[in-house]
């Protein structure tokens, strides 16, 4: 058994032992902790924008509009809507006293909604969404310092859903406007706005992605910021101080912020601002085309290998497109140099081109690119399509046997049938089963192309139809009125 003191003395030699090798230890775990920092990245705090706010938030506003609502005319001091509730349950009118004279119910101004702004330069011009100002009677903007200005709209073009107001006042903070180009997805931004009218509300986040294609004109920038009603019209700012966006919309079930908003670049809105200030309207380039996406299938069938640029289903009568000798079921592949890798980046490239000018444009046709010279129209506002559908009408059939291999019966087409088209040629289908029905074609349309063929009658058919290889799917360029558009016929299996 051990004494008292030769446990005492054990134990110190014990402690000892572990002093000795904790001291030891420590240069491990300090020579094991120098390793991982050279070899983990380094961490960054969370960024703090105290200092963009006091920077960009005098050159937020706040911005209210209102609207005249002429006053519900009265019978006798009562209200229509009350007056019929009374009559309606059979309820006693109360005896209200009579007013002498004629009353005028003068228009009453009321409130029409709430939205957020920022100011472009220092003598009063003020940015903002074009759907915060519509149908407004009367635009007030408030300024950080609670000053409040009557604001005279400058113009607004709902396309991009840019505005711009005017208030008469001088030496106004302008904010500084950054460059998109730079702009990176999971980059920290900050939003300053009124969210459902509570001034000055500062929310972050990161970009989530960039050139999301939810408009005609934009490709929009996506973030995560908090955007509520009340927002729209306000600035997305980066880490430098500058707007890069105006926050315009979200994406919402419940009417609420979801996680996902979108801001309108704002080298996007300045194109259109400077249009605004200098003339009140935007002017945009027109082609007078059709178009829609060209899918996977379509585009290795047809030779053009990838699925890329516009496809023309149909061209206007007189338009640039019709006298640049662009034809429908044509592939708009580039314009002015520039590739059109998506359907939606040609109406971008050809709205942002002044009209008046002269630009060269691409197509893909039956398995060939073909460079021509197009004169840019212009937009005119509020334009509606100006194409009709046609309906061939022809009565002489012509049964082709050999179409009937895939489930068609077509029938020359005649000139008159061309004319009213505006085609040199084609073949009408008669009748569609099986293999042709499947892939959608029906009575009356027009076969203008097979197998990247041309076809002007039904020689030109039977003989694309003779080389084309049955047992794979057959491309086939049809005409449905003024549209034109790709199927593929596939054989039974």
């Amino acid at each position: 058994m051990m004494s008292r003191i030769e446990w005492k003395q054990g134990l110190q030699s014990c402690v000892l032992a572990v002093v000795v090798v904790l001291a030891g230890g420590t240069g491990l775990l300090a020579g094991a902790s120098a390793a991982h920092a050279q070899s983990a990245p380094a961490l960054r705090g969370l960024p703090d924008f105290t200092e963009l706010v006091e920077q960009v938030g005098p050159s937020v506003v706040n911005i209210r509009t209102m609207e005249k609502v002429a006053a519900r005319p009265s019978i006798d001091g009562m209200d229509e809507d009350m007056l019929e509730f009374f009559k309606r349950f059979g309820l006693p009118v109360p005896n209200i006293p009579r007013q002498q004279g004629p009353r005028r119910q003068q228009p009453e101004e009321q409130p029409r909604g709430v939205g957020s702004g920022f100011i472009l330069s220092s003598d009063g011009y003020v940015m903002t969404n074009a759907h915060v100002v519509e149908g407004a009677d009367e635009v007030v903007v408030t300024l950080t310092d609670k000053r409040e200005f009557k604001a005279k709209i400058v113009g607004a073009d709902k396309r991009t859903d840019v505005a711009v107001v005017k208030i008469d006042a001088t030496g106004l903070p302008a904010v500084r406007v950054g460059d998109v180009s730079r702009l990176k997805a999971g980059e920290w931004v900050m939003a300053i706005g009124s969210p459902f009218g509570l001034e000055n509300t500062v929310t972050a986040g990161i970009v989530s992605a960039k050139q999301r294609d939810t408009g005609d004109y934009l490709p929009f920038i996506q973030t995560d910021v908090a955007i509520n009603p009340g927002n729209s019209g306000g600035p997305l700012i980066n880490m430098r101080g500058e707007v890069v966006g105006i926050n315009s919309q979200i994406y919402s079930r419940s009417g609420g912020f979801m996680g996902i908003s979108f801001a309108i670049p704002i080298d996007e809105a300045m194109r259109v601002s400077e249009q605004l200030r200098t003339s009140g309207r935007v002017t945009r380039g027109r082609i007078g085309v059709q178009i829609e996406s060209v899918s996977k299938e379509v585009a290795e069938s047809i030779g053009l290998g990838k699925s890329q640029g516009a496809l023309v289903r149909g061209v206007e009568p007189g338009s640039p497109a019709e006298k640049a000798g662009i034809e429908a079921g044509d592939i708009i592949t580039r314009y002015d140099g520039k590739t059109v890798e998506k359907v939606a980046d040609l109406p971008r490239l050809v709205g942002n081109t002044k009209p008046g000018t002269k630009t060269s444009i691409t197509v893909f046709r039956r398995g060939a690119t073909r460079d021509l010279t197009i004169t840019i129209a212009e937009v005119e506002p509020d334009e509606k399509a100006v194409a009709k559908a046609a309906e061939g009408n022809g009565k002489g059939k012509s049964p082709s046997v050999a179409a009937q291999q895939l489930g068609l019966v077509v029938a020359e087409l005649t000139p008159a049938q061309a004319k009213e088209l505006k085609i040199k040629g084609g073949v009408r289908v008669v009748s569609a089963e099986d293999a042709a029905a499947r892939a959608g074609l029906r009575a009356d349309d027009v076969i203008v192309a097979l197998a990247n063929l041309e076809i002007r009658n039904l020689k030109d058919f039977e003989a694309a139809l003779a080389k084309a290889d049955k047992s794979k799917p057959v491309n086939v360029l049809l005409r449905r009125g003024e549209w034109a558009q790709y199927v593929l016929i596939r054989p039974a299996r």
